[in-house]
């Protein structure tokens, strides 16, 4: 096999001396544009899971690797003249030039042939004469580029400005500084590399850069400034450069990364940002695991298809804890305000890989203090600590989400309603929400919807409300309001969601009339008259569902009916007083909650579910959903259930774990209102950790209540919990340990004898 290797960095090294090790008749010629000392940046971090790839796959590049390797194990965070440390984190780093001494050495050691200085031919050429053919060209890929009909790569700038400086000493953790400079945030990122040297990341959002002056210095200059900024943590001495320069970070995420015999490795199919340490590491990962497919399967075409089957997913989770992180960085200013030692758990768990129980595990000491600090008793978790929302106390941060069971009839809640809601709340939640609960007919989604529009509909919600307060004191249980506006008269969820019903439709209303999505009936524009009853029909609703006894009322704003529909600039384009400006477009859900809270009890309070991105191009921006946030505020809202989505059919929505929780991390520090987080938060140490880090109040849960109906009992159970801020039903209480499995603890054999 003739393999060509386009570029030099340490992937595309690695992936030439693995391949050349599994077999040695491989002809391998790798080209690199610079010469061998030529290198840039400073100092590189390794994994430990990377290293014992490295280590099971060539163990004379680890072993090289190991001499020169730099180990600590704490993080050092310095805000405000405070430093927190928290330790047992494991780092190596070594310089980036010795690294590539190292893979260097050994190629040569193994016959690969490297043509310094030398540009790499057409990737043409390359595929035409070579059997296999490796990108591994970098961010800025020739390769990809080449091909980007195939590849299909999507590059994303960000909102930062960021330059790799060396410091000729040796920091003694992983520091992570913010100064507040008149200009904005500035922050540090520096570790060590060598017993004298240490890599420093200058990083700031462009218009910070832009106040600064940096965009007119030279360089020199702009690197002399950010010393002085920093003069304390480089112990007065001066920071130098190495071919750098102001960048900004670009996301690369490739739809393929192969084309016939050509394959991207690296940054040239994907890159995750520097401030999780992640791109040396997947780099390398990528050689290992391409050099394995290789030997595993029968054919080039096999192997690059099994390559890319191995890692898309891995790269995949990297990125988006990448993603977290950097836009973690981004809104810095947002958690300056918090105290110490809270912002700097926030800053260790932002990429949602450190959690709280994670963080426990490495630095006990540190985490206990945070608790104690955030105001957690001895032995509880941060998720069973109290939160007092108007006059209601919820003994637990644990919110079962509102999910529509599709079960009701004429709007009737039934036994289905009863054994489901009453089965959560016996379940241990602080607060269960019903699903939408309709205001009228015509606001239903589906002939199976629930409604509050008739006395025997309260009736029947009655029931529900005194089952949960009789027997599962202390749950509170919370009534969600809705109108179905343009997504209504659709056949249930399980028959074909958001499909017109074959027949029996009811017409629709809703702010314009623009279909859902090709196929959907069209709503009618809703007159002046019509929205004074649509308002006059939410506050009817409310006043029966206190009078059946709900503790919390929410005004659904979110998902694409009817009243989120009005906020939203893709679904108003009204010309008249309720449309155009965010202020005209929040003009009636204001109105809705105004009348709604005129009737709810002053002593219970409201919250109100918006989506705070519609995932679509021209939809509700960050900037809107704070404004919509304070306007609700302002008009006596108690909190924000902050949703993403549903809005519009042709959306995007960046899936991934909690992945709608930074939304509402934004909103509860811009706007100052308590928040609920939701999106797929599905572990209790993710409630742990989003509630301690101060980025949400409250967290719903919505498909793992389905799974398990007593998912914070068993919660308590596993965190060893037996508190207040839990219930066990006295008939229950039997059953408040796991139940034993199988043996596990069968004794060994002591000697193997053979025969």
């Amino acid at each position: 096999m003739r393999v060509a290797v386009i570029g030099g960095g340490p992937g595309g090294l690695y992936a030439a001396a693995l391949l050349k090790r599994l077999d040695p008749e491989r002809e391998i010629t790798l080209w690199e544009r610079n010469a061998p000392d030529d290198t840039f940046g400073f100092g590189v971090v390794l994994s430990d899971e990377t290293l014992g790839g490295i280590e099971h796959a060539d163990p004379v590049v680890y072993e090289a690797l190991q001499r020169d390797f730099v180990r600590w194990d704490d993080i050092d965070i310095v805000h405000r003249g405070t430093t927190h440390r928290s330790g047992g984190h494991g780092f190596a780093a070594l310089g980036r030039r010795r690294l590539l001494e190292i893979l260097h050495d050994r190629c040569r050691s193994l016959g690969v042939d490297i043509r310094f200085c030398t540009e790499a031919p057409h990737p043409d050429e390359l595929s035409a004469r070579y059997d296999l053919v490796v990108a591994a060209d970098g961010v800025h890929s020739t390769t990809r580029q080449t091909y980007s009909h195939v590849f299909r790569p999507h590059v994303t700038a960000h909102h930062c400005r960021y330059i790799w400086l060396g410091a000729d000493f040796a920091f003694d953790a992983f520091r992570f500084e913010i100064a507040e400079t008149e200009h904005g945030v500035v922050q540090l990122h520096g570790y060590p590399y060598a017993a004298d040297a240490s890599t420093v990341i200058v990083e700031m959002r462009e218009e910070v850069w832009r106040a600064a002056g940096h965009g007119e210095m030279d360089t020199p200059e702009s690197i002399e400034r950010c010393a002085k900024i920093f003069s304390d943590a480089l112990r007065g001495r001066p920071l130098r450069s190495n071919n750098s320069a102001w960048t900004t970070f670009r996301t690369v995420v490739s739809d393929r990364w192969s084309h016939g015999n050509v394959v991207l490795l690296g940054d040239a199919a994907h890159t995750a940002h520097f401030s999780i340490g992640s791109g040396t590491k997947l780099a390398v990962e990528d050689a290992l695991s391409l050099a394995a497919c290789l030997e595993e399967q029968p054919d080039v075409a096999g192997a690059l298809a099994a390559y890319e089957e191995e890692r898309r997913p891995v790269v995949a989770s990297t990125q988006r804890a990448a993603r977290a992180s950097l836009e973690w960085f981004e809104d810095l200013r947002l958690h300056l305000g918090q105290p110490p030692r809270q912002f700097a758990f926030n800053l260790l768990t932002r990429s949602r890989r450190v959690t709280h129980d994670n963080l426990r595990l490495r630095d006990a000491h540190f985490t206990g203090a945070v608790e104690r600090e955030f105001g957690c008793p001895p032995g509880t978790p941060p998720m069973f600590t109290p939160f007092r929302l108007r006059g209601l106390t919820l003994r637990n941060r644990v919110v079962v989400s509102p999910m529509d069971m599709y079960c009701a009839t004429d709007g009737v809640p039934g036994d289905f309603h009863l054994v489901h809601l009453g089965a959560r709340a016996l379940g241990g939640a602080g607060l269960v929400m019903t699903e939408m609960v309709c205001v009228s007919a015509q606001g239903r989604i589906t002939p199976g919807c629930a409604g509050l529009y008739t006395g025997r509909q309260a009736e029947a919600w009655r029931r529900v409300t005194d089952f949960v307060h009789t027997q599962a004191p202390g749950t509170a249980i919370g009534v969600q309001l809705g109108h179905s506006g343009r997504k209504g008269s659709t056949k249930l969820m399980w028959e074909g969601m958001d499909e017109p019903l074959p027949e029996g439709n009811w017409p629709l209303v809703a702010a314009s009339p623009l279909p859902y999505k090709p196929g959907s009936q069209t709503p009618r524009q809703l007159s002046r008259a019509q929205l004074t009853d649509i308002r006059e029909q939410f506050a009817a609703s409310a006043w029966r569902a206190a009078r059946a006894g709900f503790d919390l009322l929410e005004l659904h704003c979110a998902h694409g009916y009817l009243l989120s529909g009005f906020l939203s600039p893709l679904t108003n384009r009204r010309t008249d007083a309720y449309g155009g400006s965010l202020e005209k477009r929040l003009r009636f859900p204001l109105e809705v909650f105004d009348a709604v809270r005129a009737v709810w009890p002053a002593e219970r309070p409201m919250t109100v579910r918006i989506s705070a991105t519609d995932w679509a191009e021209g939809g509700t921006s960050a900037e809107d959903a704070v404004g919509i946030a304070r306007a609700f505020a302002a008009h006596g809202a108690d909190a924000i259930d902050v949703s993403t989505g549903q809005v519009v059919a042709e959306e995007r929505p960046e899936f991934g774990r909690s992945y709608q929780t930074p939304f509402a991390d934004r909103i509860r520090h811009e706007a100052g209102i308590p928040v609920i987080a939701v999106g797929a938060i599905s572990s209790w140490d993710d409630v742990n950790s989003l509630v301690l880090a101060g980025r949400t109040d409250l967290c719903a849960l919505a498909r793992p209540h389905l799974y398990d109906p007593h998912w914070t009992l068993h919660a308590a159970v596993e965190q060893g919990y037996d508190g207040p801020g839990v219930h066990w039903p006295a008939p229950y209480r039997a059953g408040s340990r796991r139940p034993q499995t199988g043996r596990t603890d069968a004794p060994k054999p002591r000697l193997t004898l053979d025969r």
